[in-house]
């Protein structure tokens, strides 16, 4: 495992803290929960620099893609404040722009990194005539925002998406799309949590979600800690869970949304989808309007990040494969639009899945991701 990005400020088990919050003003610094120590251990750490959130996002201390693009906008606020104050508007927003593209660089897959660190480019231009202390000012202000813009859409997708899961039933997740890959509550697990608040009888089975295992260590966790009737299974385990109607609904997240639905998640997510098929259970994604990507048509446009071959071939520090073999080791797939029973966003429920659909729900107002380049 790689050493923490930043200082290890608290560690200690317990309650869940946020899974990313700014603390003080414009001179304070970035609080993240380091999700590859856990569920053994809760480390925080303290991040003061773009090059500790690059490094942070880069090796999965922090992950999902809501969450990714949270921390990114906090990241460009650390990059803002190393322009003195009394430099002219034009030396920050070259800074924004050239620690935005580095940020950006971290993982390629991921919407809403590019969304955050471009919104806050558009807001220094928007009001570069305020001044670069204001405009630092500002640029938190509107980290913030995102951030807590972020947890009242994950609040209303479950609200939206709560229906899904039935008296009694069985919810098959995938990867973790909890409060851990967002600002709180999740986007799937939104779900679960709000069905589990109306005292919905129901049963979780988490699949470990390999080679990272997303869905044993931090799925599991969060939702044991949250009360919720978990069960984790091996990945191989879902169509037989399916076909012993153990599993009445799937509920997944999403990192991008091509235009006509096509979704990526983490990789497998495309397998469940055909299993679910195949036994006639509904496949959902739940995803934030801040995930669609109205620039691309489909899924064929959507970057795959490959992740290093060593996540296979020594999991967690130790050899399971030969010394020197190949591995082909893509973090995501994509789910074609036509095996997706509906898609919960803060807006509402797509359903069936069409581009139609999907911008009939866009034109219900401005979306939070701006198409626009800068």
């Amino acid at each position: 495992m790689n050493e923490p990005a930043g200082k290890v400020i608290k560690a200690a088990q317990g309650a869940r803290p946020a899974t990313v919050r700014w603390v003080g003003g414009v001179g304070g610094h970035l609080e993240i929960v380091d999700q590859r120590r856990l569920p053994t251990e809760m480390v925080i750490l303290k991040l003061q620099t773009p090059t500790e959130v690059w490094e942070a996002i880069k090796t999965l201390a922090v992950r999902g893609a809501p969450a990714i693009g949270v921390t990114a906008a906090f990241g460009m606020v650390l990059a803002a404040r190393t322009v003195s104050p009394a430099s002219q508007a034009a030396v920050l927003i070259d800074v924004l722009k050239e620690q935005g593209a580095y940020l950006k660089s971290s993982r390629p897959t991921a919407v809403n990194l590019e969304w955050a660190v471009d919104q806050m480019i558009r807001l220094a231009i928007t009001e570069r005539a305020i001044g670069v202390r204001q405009l630092q000012a500002r640029l938190l202000a509107e980290a913030q925002a995102i951030l807590e813009e972020d947890l009242r859409m994950c609040m209303a997708i479950g609200i939206n998406g709560a229906h899904f899961i039935k008296e009694g039933g069985g919810v098959l997740t995938h990867c973790n799309a909890g409060a851990l890959a967002t600002s709180d509550h999740g986007t799937a697990l939104s779900i679960i949590y709000e069905a589990h608040r109306q005292k919905v009888p129901f049963r979780v089975f988490a699949d470990e979600t390999r080679p990272l295992l997303q869905g044993s260590r931090l799925t599991a966790w969060e939702l044991a800690m949250s009360g919720v009737d978990v069960t984790v299974i091996c990945d191989n385990l879902a169509g037989l869970g399916m076909r012993q109607k153990k599993v009445d609904v799937v509920i997944v997240g999403a990192d991008r949304i091509a235009r006509n639905g096509d979704t990526a998640n983490k990789i497998g997510t495309y397998s469940v989808a055909q299993l679910a098929r195949a036994h006639g259970i509904p496949f959902v994604v739940a995803a934030p309007s801040t995930t669609f990507d109205l620039t691309l048509a489909s899924g064929e446009g959507i970057p795959i990040e490959e992740r290093n071959a060593e996540e296979i071939t020594e999991g967690f520090g130790k050899r399971t494969a030969p010394v020197g073999i190949q591995a082909y080791n893509p973090a995501f797939d994509v789910t074609p639009a036509e095996l997706i029973t509906a898609i919960v966003t803060e807006r509402g429920v797509i359903s069936p899945v069409t581009e139609a659909n999907l911008l009939a729900m866009v034109d219900r107002g401005p979306l939070p991701y701006h198409t626009s380049n800068v």
